[in-house]
């Protein structure tokens, strides 16, 4: 199977105005990025919760609120914004982490059948992206149908990775150290895998996305968490705040350099 590139822009129907892909290029930011977001998801939810005392519901309806402002400006916007990209991500890293702490910690559903659904949820999402758009490319999410995909599943895979990650670390109680190089390990022969064997370039794109999610929490955990329950003790606060400043320099430096600007326009199709 041979790969073709098209580069124009797509225009919304009856609007004339001119989107471009809205999806940054995957480049080694953009892992770490995602992992740093990942991370301030796991510690900002704790923090919110725990020491200002809002308790889960009251911030996931905050956060909620806050995800759906954001959202509504991306969604809005006709390109990539890094400060917005990035800070829609950092919302839904810390609502997706909400939702399944919601549904084990109050609600009291089993983590196995958590895990269960927004797997079955997330493979839905993906079997309407595709039967609705005809592709799954990160490089043509350049229309708001597209977009809303896009980021429902993205909503979904932090779900799941939190999920997973919480199954994996009760049940095998690995700690948070070990449970990081569980999951990076896995990563790691995941990227093997596309490089080296052909694995698809989709499936392991969202593959690591989900991976990245249980990974970046365990690290939170492991720096957050007092000494005597496994992690470095050095606190959500000082752990949140940490990582926020390394996700704003860095977001800072990609919208100067546009390192990680998308091809505009740019949609990778098989042809037959």
């Amino acid at each position: 199977m041979t790969y073709e590139t098209e580069r124009s822009p797509a225009t919304e129907g009856g609007t004339g105005r001119t989107r471009w892909n809205k999806v940054p290029e995957i480049t080694a930011f953009f892992w770490v990025i995602k992992v740093l977001c990942t991370t301030v998801g796991e510690t900002a939810a704790d923090f919110l919760d725990g020491r200002l005392g809002m308790g889960l519901t009251g911030t996931s309806l905050v956060m909620g609120a806050l995800l759906v402002v954001a959202l509504a400006a991306q969604l809005g916007a006709v390109a990539y914004r890094p400060g917005l990209y990035w800070l829609v991500v950092v919302l839904v890293s810390i609502v997706g982490t909400l939702i399944t702490d919601n549904l084990t910690d109050n609600l009291g559903v089993p983590l196995q059948t958590t895990t269960a659904v927004f797997a079955v949820a997330l493979a839905v999402a993906f079997g309407l992206w595709f039967t609705t758009e005809g592709t799954l490319s990160i490089h043509r999410v350049d229309s708001v149908r597209r977009e809303a995909f896009y980021w429902a599943a993205v909503l979904l895979t932090f779900a799941l990775g939190t999920a997973v990650g919480d199954l994996v670390a009760e049940q095998l109680a690995l700690g948070y150290r070990v449970a990081a190089l569980l999951f990076g390990l896995v990563i790691a022969v995941v990227a093997v895998a596309h490089r080296a064997m052909g694995l698809s370039a989709v499936l392991s794109f969202w593959t690591v996305y989900v991976l990245t999610r249980p990974l970046g929490a365990s690290i939170g955990d492991y720096l957050s968490q007092p000494a005597g329950e496994g992690g470095l003790g050095l606190g959500t606060v000082v752990t949140s705040a940490l990582f926020l400043l390394v996700i704003l320099a860095l977001v800072v430096f990609l919208a100067v350099s546009r390192r990680d600007a998308p091809e505009r326009g740019e949609v990778i199709r098989p042809e037959a």
